[in-house]
């Protein structure tokens, strides 16, 4: 390599860079992503034109010299590259967070997470698209702060609760819960202003249009990703060590992200859903960690090309627009999250400090800056910006944390007799806002839901084989037999799907018992498997109608026709049967796996939660200062309040373990208690030492020695048992050296000889003491 391209110096700019000022963002404990957007800053473009001016203001004539050294401070060359590298960047942030989400785990967190981020998300856009309208922005412009002003950052969050150590209460469930819908939340609104800023309008047929179009990918894409997936890996799995399934899943990544993008979707979008597809398979903890170092890598080089774009000029230009907008963002997050959270059940106090949590914005605001960019939507002059303003809230977050109980306290002691219900939130009152469905409703919802998702599969199906397999088969066999064959293949691919359709429900128990119960519901029962039937019949006919070109009332009849064949088919039946148990099997493989190893099942742990009982686990360190010691010795109940219901030891499991139990390396405890109860006993159990400060190594390190048996030693005429060397002297008998002859093979029978040379091994001042102790 004579001459090494601008690509690997402007790498090796940005990597030492980040270096440097990842120490020391982690000495001045504060989160590692800023440290990397500063170090983008001084190893950007404009970082050069910044310290010349100000050498100039600061030093008049006498700064040109020390401009001139400014002028030739090494700085990226190639900001293409650098591009390159951090869309696929994106590409393993995505993926990362995809692997973390889980579509299982968003219906677990049900309403009060949904109607706390609707509430939160909804208000930011609103007052964001507000406030670019009153600066005289375009509304495009306006559009991207809004969404860029109602996304909050996981990252910092997450690194601010370690810190503080309150990543295992109630709060940080609340909060992590809002944050796994925003992620789910912050895809689709990526679609559809990518919608909006192609069409540069609008229009609600479209975006409506768009919004269908995504939803129905995502669901193909997650069915056919769950039906297969899970089952390749498990039949390959003996062949999958670590770095063949590192390939696989990268492989998967790009391959779902070359897919998104072929159908009209973002490289993002691909990424999130296949990640999502491997957050449901038992491999995923595995999967997640092998992949960290390319989404640390990459995201690193995204996260320093974001810095890269702040231009100290524009944003000193700009200076009150940045305080504008990150005084809006640090009050509106915390004013509509605060009352998301109260709308949605929680107590007042609970919600304060979710708000004060969730006021800043991060990495996906970034990402939506990065698509206005691309697409040339936006002005140039707001990407930096939004960076200042990330920048800002994100330094007032670990403070905005810190004073949320002390308000949510203040609130609560002065307010009004009539806000009880209030503080203590409608969640823990007893009232239930929704009556619990009748056995009706029940069904109906069933059959609407069984409807939907069979006739969105059986569109699926239509869709491809009019792209792929009907013009394969036109071509190959042209006429009214390539016609007839057309139709069979497509019909007997969506034939499973039909019959289910038509037939699910209908011989359930609930059906029989409706159908039982009068009239009206007999009506009703007959009209939705009317209406069912129907649908199917129309999905046969718009197979045939565009293959054949006979009467469109002889080809309703054959329509008519194959749909009885469908309802009547044994083997059909069999068949969709067998397809829907295989997709629940994979579905729920991880879920009962997981139910298997855990601690207490979740139908316990559930109700332990509405009693306000959390169940917490902790992971026990190498490091941590209660290794090797008992149950009784930590005195867990008295010092921290929580209670041991169980240690997990590999796979060995020990419920209510006993006083004498001790604690090992990787253990895992489950513990019940408070919130204030968890934090103390986090305090007791983390590591004495962060990582990076080292103690220094053991000084008793292991030492040979050779010991001769004279004569009139007592050692001589003597067994290795009846001496018991190592219980007396604690050293390890190696070899015996016996005249010529190396003895390494001995039994405890072996008889010592004077002239006999020992072999020892053990710490040096053991083995000074071996003639002392061996007497």
């Amino acid at each position: 390599m004579g001459h090494l391209p601008d690509f690997i110096q402007d790498l090796a700019l940005i990597l030492i860079s980040a270096g440097l000022f990842t120490v020391l963002f982690k000495w001045l404990k504060q989160p590692v992503v800023l440290g990397y957007i500063v170090a983008g800053f001084f190893a950007g473009p404009h970082i050069n034109n910044a310290l010349v001016k100000l050498a100039r203001d600061l030093f008049g004539s006498r700064g040109e010299q020390i401009a001139g050294y400014f002028e030739r401070i090494p700085t990226v060359k190639d900001m293409d590259d650098i591009t390159t590298w951090a869309d696929i960047g994106v590409i393993f942030l995505l993926f990362a967070l995809g692997l973390e989400f889980s579509f299982k785990k968003l219906l677990k967190v049900g309403g009060t997470a949904s109607v706390a981020t609707l509430i939160n998300m909804g208000s930011m856009i609103v007052i964001g698209y507000g406030v670019g309208k009153l600066l005289g922005w375009e509304d495009l412009d306006s559009v991207f702060l809004g969404g860029m002003l109602s996304m909050s950052s996981t990252t910092i969050i997450i690194k601010a609760f370690n810190d503080m150590r309150l990543q295992k209460t109630k709060l940080a469930n609340i909060v992590f819960a809002m944050l796994i819908v925003e992620d789910l939340a912050a895809i689709l609104m990526m679609v559809l202003l990518s919608t909006v800023a192609v069409s540069r309008h609008f229009e609600g047929a479209e975006l409506a249009g768009s919004l269908f179009k995504l939803l129905f990918f995502i669901f193909i894409w997650f069915v056919a990703g769950i039906y297969l997936i899970p089952s390749v890996l498990k039949k390959t799995g003996k062949y999958l060590n670590d770095e063949t399934l590192l390939i696989i899943t990268a492989g998967l990544c790009l391959g779902m992200v070359l897919f998104a993008s072929s159908v009209g979707f973002s490289a993002a979008l691909g990424a999130f859903i296949m990640g999502s597809i491997l957050a449901e398979t038992i491999e995923s903890r595995h999967i997640e960690h092998l992949i960290e170092p390319l989404k640390n890598f990459f995201g690193a080089i995204f996260f320093v090309s974001v810095g890269m774009t702040m231009d100290l000029a524009v944003v000193w230009q700009q200076g009150g627009l940045v305080l504008l907008l990150t005084a809006t963002v640090l009050a509106g997050r915390v004013i509509f999250a605060t009352l998301g959270v109260i709308a949605s059940g929680q107590g007042l106090k609970v919600a304060v400090q979710s708000g004060f949590s969730l006021a800043q914005i991060g990495e996906f605001s970034f990402i939506i800056a990065t698509l206005g960019m691309s697409l040339g939507v936006i002005s140039e002059v707001l990407y930096p910006i939004i960076v200042a303003v990330s920048v800002i809230t994100t330094f007032t977050t670990p403070y905005f944390i810190k004073i949320s109980p002390a308000l949510s306290g203040y609130i609560e002691k002065h307010a009004p007799a009539g806000w009880n219900k209030l503080i203590r939130g409608y969640a823990s009152s007893g009232v239930s806002v929704v009556n619990r469905p009748d056995s009706r409703r029940r069904l109906l919802r069933s059959i609407l839901v069984q409807t939907g998702v069979y006739g969105t599969l059986s569109l699926a199906v239509l869709f491809l084989g009019r792209a792929y397999v009907i013009p394969v088969i036109v071509k190959g066999l042209p006429g009214v037999w390539g016609a007839v064959l057309s139709a069979a293949v497509t019909l007997a691919l969506m034939a499973p799907f039909l019959r289910a359709m038509i037939m699910k429900k209908n011989r359930s128990p609930e059906f029989r018992e409706l159908w039982n119960d009068g009239r009206f519901n007999r009506a009703v029962l007959a009209s939705l498997t009317v209406l069912r039937i129907a649908i199917a019949i129309l999905f046969v006919s718009v197979v045939l109608f565009p293959l054949f070109s006979i009467a469109r009332a002889l080809l309703i009849l054959i329509a008519l026709a194959v749909t009885a064949g469908i309802i009547f088919s044994r083997g059909l039946k069999r068949q969709s049967r067998r397809l829907e148990a295989h997709f629940l099997k994979n579905l729920d493989r991880k879920q009962a796996y997981e139910e298997k190893k855990a601690a207490i099942p979740a139908a316990v742990a559930n109700d332990m939660k509405a009693r306000e009982i959390h169940i917490e686990e902790f992971e026990i360190s190498p490091d941590s200062p209660i290794i090797g010691k008992t149950l009784s010795e930590l005195r867990f109940k008295q010092k921290t309040g929580v209670s041991v219901i169980t240690i997990l030891r590999g796979s060995r499991k020990i419920n209510i373990p006993g006083a004498g139990e001790y604690i090992y390396p990787h253990d895992r405890i489950v513990v019940s208690g408070c919130d204030e109860e968890l934090q103390k006993l986090t305090l007791s159990i983390e590591d004495r030492k962060s990582a990076g400060n080292y103690e220094d190594p053991p000084s008793h390190h292991i030492s040979l020695s050779r010991y001769g048996i004279e004569a009139g030693s007592p050692l001589a005429g003597k067994s290795v048992k009846e001496l018991r060397l190592r219980e007396k002297t604690e050293t390890l008998l190696l070899a015996i050296e016996r005249g010529n002859e190396s003895i390494v093979n001995f039994s405890s029978d072996f008889i010592f000889r004077e002239s006999d040379t020992l072999l020892l091994a053990g710490e040096q001042e053991k083995l000074d003491r071996f003639d002392k102790n061996i007497r």
